[in-house]
Parts: structure tokens; C-alpha cells; sequence
């Protein structure tokens, strides 16, 4: 930890320092920009995690075997799939703010369904079909929207840069919303196992389920910040622009 410090305190000196910087921390004046990286490491806290704790679950709890886990995921997938398309369309018409805001909506609404699975008798078609679409529906809609705001009012020579930005947020948010995710619930499986009289699988279900409601949690705050952070007009500007074929690049806000 200390020498990642060290390491990430030395490039920002570096970029700082240097008359053509890799990454110009002027970009950062954009206040959609902010706004986007900020919630997209919220999107990587709520889902990326998702999925873990989605398959512990079939797997330790249901007894699905890995692969029967795995083709469990194509619902999610083609659900994926249809809002995002979905997304480009709602974008155009309402907006990328209004779209990503309903976005996390979906994925806080998948995950409060997922933190009420049940500890004996659970099955796919009654207690995770349902939540994944949910959150599949969020998920199309919030990754898509989240990047078009990232890009939005950037120069053509910073498009690469802030979508660069938007992704690492994305992966830093996974990463970071696993280890705060998978500390919760092995707490509360230890928590309960060592308390006694009840089983192994008891005892993870509720782990999972307190996992679940703080990543609920970290979307509906990903959604208060895409109110709080993100420019209105860049959004409505961007919808603007997207219906009039040829229209001009929407002008950044800064503040």
C-alpha cells in the first residue's frame, strides 16, 4: 500500500512537471467528467461484486455445479444486452443524467431483491432469475449512459483519456467493492457459525444477503451523486445534439 502511494504521488509530480503530460489534470476541470468517474467507481462497488456473491450462492447454497452456474448467467447477459440498446435510445431522448439515474435505480432495486434470498428451498427460476434482470436492466443502462456522460464536452484529443478515466474507475470501484463486500458478509458468516445452532449454508446465505444490501446501498448513493455531480445541461445539451443530425459538440460545464 505504501509504495502504491509512493508510486501514484510520483506520476502526479511527474504529469505535473512535463510540458505534454499523459494524462493533463486539466481535464479534470469538467464537471461531468468528475461527476461520471465518480459514479462509475460506484457501478464497479454495486455489480462487479455481484456476480462473486451470485455464484457462491448457486453454487454453495443451491449445489449448481460451475457450469450449470455459468449458463445461469445468459439471462443476465441477453438482458444486458436489450437495455443497452435501450439506453442509446433513452439517451437521445431524455438525456444521459435522467437514463443513468434510473439505471442505478434497477441495480439497487436487483440488489435489495438479492439480500432476500432464502437459506432452505431457494431455486434459480423463484429467487434469481428476477433480481438478475433487474439489476441486468440497471446494468445496460447505467454503463452505457455513465461513458456517454464521461465523453461528453471532452476535445476530440481527450475522448480517449476520459473514457480511459471512466473504465479505471470502473475497475478500481470492482475491486475496492469486493474487498469492502466480502469482509461484510464473511463477518457476519463467522459472526453466526460461531454463535452456533445453525449450518454452514444458513450461515453464508446471510452473509451474502448483508453483502447484497450494502451494495444496494453503494448504487442508491451512485444515484444521489448522478444528481448532485453531473451537469443537467451537458445532459440535456447532449440530447439535443444526438437529435439533429450534424449538430454541434455540446460545450462542457466546469462548474
Amino acid at each position: 500500500m505504501a509504495g502504491a502511494l509512493a508510486l501514484l504521488v510520483a506520476f502526479a509530480v511527474i504529469e505535473l512537471r512535463t510540458r505534454d503530460p499523459l494524462m493533463p489534470f486539466a481535464i479534470f476541470r469538467l464537471r461531468t467528467l468528475r461527476g461520471a468517474d465518480a459514479v462509475a467507481l460506484l457501478i464497479g462497488m454495486s455489480l462487479f461484486s455481484m456476480f462473486f456473491f451470485i455464484s457462491l450462492y448457486m453454487q454453495q447454497v443451491l449445489h449448481f455445479s460451475a457450469l450449470h452456474a455459468g449458463v445461469s448467467y445468459l439471462p443476465l447477459a441477453v438482458g444486458i444486452i436489450l437495455s443497452a440498446g435501450a439506453a442509446s435510445v433513452g439517451v437521445t431522448r431524455f438525456g444521459f443524467k435522467p437514463v443513468l439515474f434510473v439505471g442505478l435505480l434497477f441495480v439497487a432495486g436487483g440488489l435489495l431483491w438479492f439480500s432476500r434470498v432464502p437459506t432452505n428451498g431457494g431455486t434459480f427460476a423463484g429467487d434469481v432469475l428476477g433480481p438478475s434482470l433487474l439489476a441486468a436492466v440497471g446494468l445496460g443502462l447505467s454503463f452505457v449512459t455513465v461513458t456517454i456522460a464521461a465523453v461528453t464536452g471532452t476535445k476530440p484529443q481527450q475522448a480517449g483519456l476520459a473514457s480511459g478515466l471512466v473504465n479505471t474507475a470502473q475497475q478500481v470501484g470492482g475491486a475496492l467493492g469486493l474487498a469492502i463486500l466480502a469482509s461484510v458478509a464473511n463477518t457476519r458468516t463467522k459472526g453466526i457459525l460461531h454463535a452456533g445452532g445453525h449450518d454452514v449454508a444458513f450461515a453464508l446465505t446471510k452473509g451474502f444477503e448483508r453483502a447484497f444490501l450494502v451494495g444496494a446501498g453503494f448504487a442508491v448513493v451512485g444515484a444521489l451523486l448522478t444528481i448532485l455531480l453531473i451537469s443537467s445541461r451537458d445532459s440535456r445539451t447532449h440530447s439535443d445534439s444526438a437529435r439533429q443530425p450534424g449538430g454541434a459538440t455540446p460545450a462542457p460545464s466546469s462548474v
